[in-house]
Order: C-alpha cells, then sequence, then structure tokens
C-alpha cells in the first residue's frame, strides 16, 4: 500500500472517535441508553424474581416435624431414670404433617402470584420513569443549546453596536455617552451567554447522568404521538399499579376465607419398649374453632376492606389520571395555536423589519441604530418563540413517555 495511503488510514482511525461522538444523538436512542442502564429497573426485577420464588413456595404444603422421645421414663424408685427396666418406658419416634387442601394451596399460590403481577408492574414503572426523565433532560439539554446560539447571536450584535459606537466617536459623530450605555449592554449580553452556557451545561449533565455518555449534538424533536385518552389513563403507572393492588387485596381476602376450614395434622410415630412389644401410634390434631365470629370472620372481613380502600384508591387514581390526560392535551393544543400565531404576527414581522432595516442601511437611508434595534427584536422575538416551543414539547414528552409502554417488560 502507497505511503499516503497508510497515513490516510491512521489519521481516519485517529479521528473515527471524534466523528463517531459528533454525531447526534437521536431522542430513542438515548431513551433506549437510558433504560439499558438503569440501576432502578435492575433492582425491580429482583423484587420480581423473589416474588416467583415465594410464589412457587406458596403451593407447596408445610414441611413435615419429625417427632423424638421418651415416654413413661420413672423418675423415682429403684428404677429412677433407667429407660429399660419398666414395661411402660418407651422411646418413640414419628413424624406429623400439616394438611392444606388442593384448594387452599391453590388460593395461596394464586395470592402469591398477584404479588408477582404488582412486582411485575414495579418494573414497567420504573422503566416508563426511566425514559420520561431522559426525555424531558433531552429537551431541556436541546433547548438549552438552541437557547445557547440565540444568546450568542445577541452578543455577537452588541459588539458589533459597540464597535461602530466608538467608530462614530472617533469620527466626532457619536457620543461618549452612547458608548458608555452600548458598552454596558454588550457586558449584559455577555453575561447572559455565559448564564445561558452555564445552563446548557447542566442539562447536558443531567442528561449524561440518564445516557451515561456525553454528546453535544442532539436531533430537533419532531411531534411526538399521543394516546387516546382511554389509553392514557389504562397505561397510567399509578391506575396500573393500584388495579394489581385490588388483585394482591382480594386474593388475601381469599386466603383469609380459606382459613375459616381448619387444618388438620396427621401423626405417625413408633414405640420401642425393652423386653415387648413395639407400639404403633396414629393420631390427628384438629383445631378447635371455639369462636369462628370473633377470630376468623374478623380477620376475613379485615381484608375485605382492605378490597374496598384498594378500589376507592384506583377510582380516585383513574379521575386524576383523567383530568391529567386532558390538562395536557389542552396545554399542548393551547401552545401549538400560541407558537402559531406568535410565529406568523410576531417572529415573521420581525424578521422583515431586520431585513428591511439591512436593506436602508446599506442604501443610506436607514440608520444603524434603527438596524441594531431591529436585530434586537428579532432575537428577543426568537427567544421566545423557542420558549414557547420548549414548553410544547415538554408537555409532548409527558403525553408519550408518561403511560407505560406495551414493550416493558421485567
Amino acid at each position: 500500500m502507497p505511503l499516503f495511503s497508510w497515513r490516510a488510514a491512521i489519521w481516519a482511525a485517529a479521528f473515527l472517535p471524534c466523528i463517531v461522538a459528533a454525531a447526534p444523538l437521536p431522542l430513542d436512542d438515548a431513551i433506549d441508553l437510558a433504560v439499558q442502564r438503569s440501576d432502578a429497573s435492575r433492582s425491580t426485577r429482583a423484587g420480581v424474581d423473589s416474588a416467583k420464588h415465594m410464589a412457587l413456595a406458596a403451593g407447596q404444603l408445610p414441611d413435615p416435624s419429625l417427632r423424638v422421645g421418651i415416654e413413661n421414663l420413672p423418675v423415682t424408685g429403684s428404677d429412677r431414670l433407667h429407660t429399660a427396666r419398666d414395661s411402660m418406658t418407651m422411646k418413640r419416634i414419628g413424624i406429623s404433617q400439616e394438611w392444606l387442601s388442593a384448594g387452599k394451596r391453590a388460593t395461596r399460590q394464586a395470592a402469591a402470584e398477584a404479588v408477582v403481577a404488582r412486582e411485575t408492574v414495579q418494573v414497567q414503572t420504573a422503566q416508563a420513569d426511566t425514559r420520561l426523565q431522559t426525555a424531558l433532560a433531552y429537551v431541556d439539554a436541546f433547548f438549552a443549546g438552541e437557547s445557547l446560539k440565540l444568546s450568542t447571536l445577541m452578543e455577537h450584535h452588541a459588539h458589533e453596536e459597540l464597535e461602530a459606537s466608538r467608530a462614530r466617536l472617533s469620527s466626532s459623530t457619536g457620543n461618549s455617552q452612547e458608548m458608555l450605555s452600548l458598552s454596558t449592554a454588550s457586558g449584559v449580553a455577555a453575561d447572559d451567554t455565559a448564564e445561558v452556557l452555564q445552563q446548557q451545561s447542566s442539562a447536558k449533565l443531567a442528561l449524561q447522568r440518564w445516557t451515561g455518555v456525553a454528546n453535544d449534538e442532539l436531533q430537533v424533536i419532531g411531534k411526538l404521538p399521543w394516546p387516546t385518552e382511554a389509553d392514557y389513563v389504562a397505561a397510567a403507572p399509578t391506575v396500573v399499579a393500584l388495579r394489581r393492588d385490588v388483585e394482591v387485596a382480594r386474593q388475601s381476602a381469599a386466603v383469609a376465607a380459606s382459613n375459616r376450614q381448619a387444618n388438620w395434622t396427621w401423626e405417625l410415630a413408633y414405640g420401642q419398649r425393652t423386653g415387648y412389644s413395639d407400639m404403633v401410634s396414629v393420631g390427628v390434631t384438629i383445631p378447635l374453632q371455639v369462636a369462628p365470629s370473633q377470630r376468623q370472620d374478623r380477620e376475613t372481613a379485615a381484608k375485605w376492606a382492605m378490597v374496598d380502600k384498594a378500589e376507592a384508591d384506583l377510582a380516585e387514581a383513574t379521575r386524576s389520571a383523567t383530568a391529567e390526560y386532558r390538562s395536557l392535551v389542552s396545554d399542548a393544543q393551547r401552545l401549538q395555536t400560541r407558537i402559531e400565531r406568535y410565529r406568523t404576527a410576531v417572529a415573521l414581522p420581525a424578521i422583515q423589519r431586520t431585513a428591511a432595516a439591512t436593506a436602508a442601511y446599506g442604501s443610506n437611508q436607514g440608520s444603524l441604530v434603527t438596524l441594531f434595534e431591529a436585530r434586537h427584536a428579532e432575537v428577543d422575538a426568537q427567544r421566545k418563540l423557542l420558549a414557547l416551543q420548549r414548553d410544547w414539547t415538554q408537555t409532548q414528552v409527558q403525553l408519550a413517555y408518561k403511560p407505560l409502554s406495551q414493550g416493558d417488560a421485567p
């Protein structure tokens, strides 16, 4: 390979990281990076794994009990503490098992699986919150960059005004008061640029906190798809979580109701005697529910009261999500109308005014002051329009990314 080709390859390899870093970062890629590295999602996944293990254990019978002992051991007389002299002394070993019916075990497993479903929602909620916070940080960083461009332009105009004033002062056509005033304006513009630069730095760091990468170039955010009211409410994190809470409460009430039937315990034991026949014992222990209306029924009633509470919370959350959706849509529509009106009635005339002032100044029919005033008015209009666009984009982000996504999975 010729020498210049090797050099070209080396320079390309050296500058490749810079080229990659300079590539604009799309919003969707930023969100994907944030979701992949989210420790909150990893934490909630661990909660799901824990609940799954508990669900598998919930459908099993309790562990059996091993019973070992000595019965009828003499403690007085000549046979005191001897295990092989008295015919009634017996070494005993046995096993007991508490028995739960298949229906009870199924009820407990259903309750545990309801907890798994609730923990799964926590994973989905964590992912949705990561998407939302990343998108909002992306919006802040993008519009901070756009605001910096306008501030830099304003600083440039102020510097031009100051230089023109100095030229007029040196030619005796200006005055020192004008120059001092413009010098102050230039300093204020430079400080505004420094302030916006600081805001942009903070916004970029906030975005990097989510994505894990530093990127100075961000893509323009277009119109995001809005869900319908029914879809937004149905996928609202609070609504979905409370819907799972209702199911958990119902299954817990079913478990409490199943305790109205006592669990029997079966026991089998083998007794060994010295010089006499060994014995086998079989028995069953039956709990006596002497006051079920005061104990078991009370526990069941308490669980059903929690069901009512969960249902009331769900209804309230549904109304709140509905009101939130309508408020966001109303804000988005009003902001969109304001943007169009402001662009047509203020921003566009400001651009035309600057063009007219520039043409007049070029033909010696307008003053430099008029041109500078037109430039200032145009930048101010662009700033206000940028602020409206930022508010509109933030509202869109909340509509698009606050609900749970169908693709969220533990």
